[in-house]
């Protein structure tokens, strides 16, 4: 009997250790549509984060396609299908979720360009000052914070209930143009050959796209966080930036554009402005020519 009584303990000891093995799975929403390639720099840097956080973790994309706002409600509601997001911050989101405050794409996604239909590519090459752009019409999510970034400017914007209704309105010619950020423009004009990028401008406002927990799960943010600050530490947050928009930068030739800088009201005091080396600078390009 006490052979078989240190079997059975021996046993237990080994299914305790082989559950403590097993890594926690964090579900993250898959992309809106399946042409929609934003999410792909989103998941490959919660990935590394989480390599890095020093706990054992997984990522699995949720089973099905989520708009924005769906993705947000389910994890704020704590269902468990949805455990971050990775999302445009707001003083209303960080007060409904728990922000990463460590921008993921380092303010990038606040450099925006337009997009334009081909037969008026020509379209803005005399906007000089945010009075001659609100001339224009343009649109954004109805549930982006963009939406109120670009009215409070006194911008044209008209809502859209899903993403894909963007370049529906404006090759329909619906609204005139539709500022996207320097990261995303690229794949969304290959995908619409009827469209063009605008050549002549870019509007920039500060802005974080931070990772999003629930609440309730302070122990995943920190792990985020630690990982992030790690791969921040060793050079791969920068590495893995600049792979995935390195080349998109180069050739969005910043340098030849006029800038015009909008404010944001929807930043909060907490945003990390004083950290300079998480924030997207022109002077980067020079370090990545």
């Amino acid at each position: 009997m006490p052979i078989l009584r240190r079997l059975l303990c021996a046993c237990l000891l080994l299914a305790a250790a082989a559950a403590m093995a097993e890594p926690i799975v964090v579900h993250y929403p898959r992309a809106e549509s399946i042409d929609d390639e934003r999410g792909e720099y989103g998941l490959a840097l919660l990935e590394l984060a989480l390599a890095k956080s020093g706990g054992s973790y997984r990522v699995e994309l949720s089973p099905t396609r989520m708009q924005q706002n769906r993705a947000l409600v389910e994890l704020q509601s704590g269902s468990g299908r949805i455990d971050i997001v990775g999302t445009m911050t707001s003083a209303e989101r960080e007060e409904a979720l728990l922000p990463v405050r460590i921008p993921m794409t380092r303010g990038l996604i606040g450099w925006r360009i337009g997009l334009v239909r081909a037969d008026h590519k020509d379209l803005l090459r005399d906007v000089r000052t945010i009075d001659d752009l609100k001339r224009y019409t343009t649109a954004q999510g109805h549930d982006w914070p963009d939406l109120q970034i670009l009215r409070h400017s006194g911008l044209k914007v008209h809502p859209v209930a899903v993403y894909s209704g963007l370049f529906g309105m404006l090759n329909a010619g619906r609204i005139d143009w539709a500022p996207r950020s320097a990261n995303e423009i690229w794949a969304e004009a290959a995908r619409h050959p009827e469209l063009a990028i605008d050549p002549y401008i870019v509007v920039h406002y500060p802005t974080a796209d931070y990772f999003f927990v629930n609440r309730s799960n302070p122990a995943l943010a920190e792990a985020v966080r630690t990982g992030l600050e790690a791969a921040l530490a060793d050079g791969s947050f920068e590495q893995l930036f600049y792979l995935h928009y390195g080349r998109l930068l180069r050739n969005a030739r910043f340098e030849h554009r006029l800038v015009i800088h909008l404010p944001n009201p929807l930043l909060t005091p907490q945003t990390p402005l004083n950290r300079k080396e998480l924030w997207f600078t022109l002077d980067d390009l020079k370090r990545y020519p």
